[in-house]
């Protein structure tokens, strides 16, 4: 019955009436056995909770948080990816419950409902669960030995580490770029936070090239991610985030029935796109409503359409705006350091003649992995701009934020 052989108002009959003895020990390995399965076939911590909030309600998502919480006591912590582990943390993932045969038992006091609400919601979930299809394995899955990093044992930095230290920088900017008021703040902030990640790519992959010259075999290789695009408007989204992965050296495959794109990249390329394109949708968002035509929502039916109209046209025009724009600068950054005045910081990596090889080697490597994963996509379709008043105002926000110090005219 719990594998969705009888049909949901049957099956929430049966289990109502049935011995709670019987029906909860068997109610808790179903939905184990479900989200051990997902786990199995490369659905994450965080994705799986995203999706089903997605698809449900928040009931549904806290039952997934438990599952997840329960599915780690089965292995030793040295067996379960550092990543994976991070995000049953940052659920707040933990087993509050004495033993899984009471567990369904002590939820209608926990949550505050009755016990044949229980059973809908853990009905509905398991239906849910049954409708994901299996994805990449992007993360070794918990019961995968990990071995320890090198450089955790000695201290060094790795060639490829990601520079935590960086990364707090830019986080610590955008946010200053996201809360101020003034554009003019906003872009100070942004293009410093740029400034940094372009610094740090092209020294990371100059870093790498040496390690290769010196004889010490790179271990260095790209890496995807899977990143969340949330609702109301989707696809003009995640045409920003393949804009700003584009211009950082990254590939984004978009799977719009799922809500999330696929990035491939280095990690800390990806973590440079996963941030910048974060902050620049809060941009975006706060641009997008200042400029709104004023009163439409007044307009009935015909005003919500046409407010959607140019908020789905204002979303393209930034992408497209910012993909410009974002391309010309990593260009510049790129012909800076080819020419020997390279923006990295400290002693010279490697000769800047260096670069440019370099930099296609590693886009193969990256193209390469992505065909891997997904051997066939189909390109999508444009989308469409019904709006020039949407486009146009789009275009312009981009244009305010600033994300490079662009090359001097003349």
């Amino acid at each position: 019955m719990l594998n969705g052989s009888v049909g949901y108002e049957r099956g929430l009959d049966t289990l109502t009436v049935a011995p709670a003895a019987e029906v909860d020990p068997a109610l808790f390995a179903a939905l184990q056995s479900a989200c051990r399965r997902l786990f199995e076939r490369g659905w994450q911590p965080g994705e799986l909770h995203r999706v089903v909030g997605r698809r449900g309600t928040v009931p549904h998502t806290v039952l997934v948080t438990d599952a997840v919480a329960a599915h780690l006591r089965g292995f030793r912590p040295a067996t379960v990816d550092p990543r994976w582990r991070a995000q049953a943390d940052a659920l707040g993932a933990t087993v509050w419950w004495p033993a899984d045969n009471v567990y369904f038992d002590r939820l209608p006091a926990r949550w505050r409902v009755d016990r044949i609400e229980i059973l809908d919601t853990v009905l509905v979930l398991l239906g849910i669960l049954r409708t994901l299809p299996a994805i990449e394995v992007l993360i070794p899955v918990p019961g995968t030995a990990v071995a320890a990093a090198s450089s955790k044992k000695s201290g060094s930095k790795r060639a490829g580490a990601v520079d935590v230290r960086m990364l707090d920088r830019v986080r610590a900017l955008l946010a200053k770029a996201e809360s101020t008021t003034y554009p003019a703040e906003a872009e100070t902030y942004t293009a410093k936070a740029q400034e940094l990640v372009a610094r740090h790519s092209i020294d990371e992959a100059l870093l790498v090239a040496r390690s290769g010259a010196d004889g010490a075999p790179s271990t260095v290789v790209p890496f995807a991610r899977r990143i969340g695009v949330d609702h109301p408007y989707e696809s003009e989204k995640a045409s920003l985030l393949d804009a700003v992965a584009r211009a950082n050296r990254c590939h984004a495959v978009w799977s719009p029935e799922l809500g999330f794109a696929t990035v491939f990249g280095f990690d800390s390329d990806i973590d440079a796109v996963d941030l910048l394109h974060t902050s620049l949708l809060v941009q975006a968002n706060r641009a997008m409503s200042a400029a709104e035509p004023l009163g439409v929502q007044a307009n009935g039916k015909a005003g919500r359409a046409r407010l959607k109209t140019f908020r789905q046209s204002f979303l393209v025009g930034f992408a497209v705006r910012i993909g410009e724009r974002l391309t010309r600068a990593s260009e510049a950054a790129v012909a800076e350091a080819a020419a020997g005045a390279g923006p990295g910081e400290g002693p010279a990596t490697a000769a800047p003649q260096d670069l440019l090889p370099v930099l296609a080697a590693r886009d193969a490597q990256v193209r390469e992995t992505m065909e891997r994963v997904f051997p066939r996509t189909v390109r999508g379709r444009g989308t469409r701009v019904d709006s020039d008043e949407g486009w146009d105002s789009g275009r312009a926000a981009a244009d305010r934020v600033a994300l490079h110090q662009e090359p001097r005219q003349g």
